[in-house]
């Protein structure tokens, strides 16, 4: 089953002579608990098309759609909270928050929304993640794997559709790099979650079932029709 999907996606910015076609009609899909590594060289567009697929910026044209919803038909302040129910991120920069402890960042999404905490699977996801020692830990105790690690549980916490990760072992050495990767693919099967990965990492990308790869803003391998 498509779980996400875009059409003719096109993100310019600027006009006339120094207009930058930043996605230049991306069209893809993405089944449902596959889990999709998007490469390309830097100023590719492949951070400008992470950023559609999760609904952080809206397309110059084009849609994309989450379980056949169309996303940016949404208003705002619907698109905000669509967008924190189905969708998880995982940024290079960790995001944590340095006077909370371990699980409390965990929670915190969860808890902003007004949600209830389902203990019993978040303390599965901690486990998974190898956290469980560390629950009561501040940030600034943990080696930048460990932080990772964190930042992971904290996006799969709230049971997103699609878990979205921007270079997310860009601030990780290789050994650890292949660790946090192995244990988000682990941990994506484990709990049914479609993973859109992007990276210029050609190694790290292997580890996908499917690459999907974009230069000067246009797919040129892997998309729907270029497969």
């Amino acid at each position: 089953m498509v779980v996400l999907k875009t059409d003719d996606l096109k993100k310019f910015y600027g006009d006339g002579e120094n207009q930058v076609k930043a996605l230049n009609g991306v069209s893809l899909s993405i089944e449902q608990g596959e889990f999709v590594a998007i490469v390309g060289t830097s100023g590719s567009g492949k951070s400008t098309l992470l950023h559609m697929l999760g609904g952080l910026d809206r397309p110059t044209s084009g849609k994309v759609y989450v379980d056949d919803k169309d996303i940016f038909a949404l208003k705002d302040e619907a698109l905000t909270i669509f967008r924190r129910r189905k969708i998880g991120f995982v940024f290079q920069a960790f995001n944590l928050v340095p006077v909370l402890n371990v699980y409390e960042n965990i929670v915190l999404p969860i808890q902003l929304d007004g949600n209830e905490v389902d203990e019993a699977y978040v303390e599965e996801v901690i486990t998974a993640l190898g956290l469980s020692e560390k629950k009561n830990s501040m940030p600034s105790q943990l080696s930048g794997g460990q932080q990772q690690r964190v930042a992971i549980a904290r996006a799969l916490a709230s049971k997103p559709t699609i878990l979205l990760a921007d270079e997310p072992t860009g601030n990780l050495d290789s050994r650890t790099s292949q660790d946090v990767l192995s244990l988000l693919k682990i941990t994506g099967q484990k709990f049914g979650q479609t993973i859109v990965m992007i990276t210029h990492n050609e190694e790290i990308a292997q580890m996908a079932d499917k690459i999907i790869r974009i230069e000067d803003g246009i797919i040129v391998k892997g998309g729907e029709d270029h497969a």
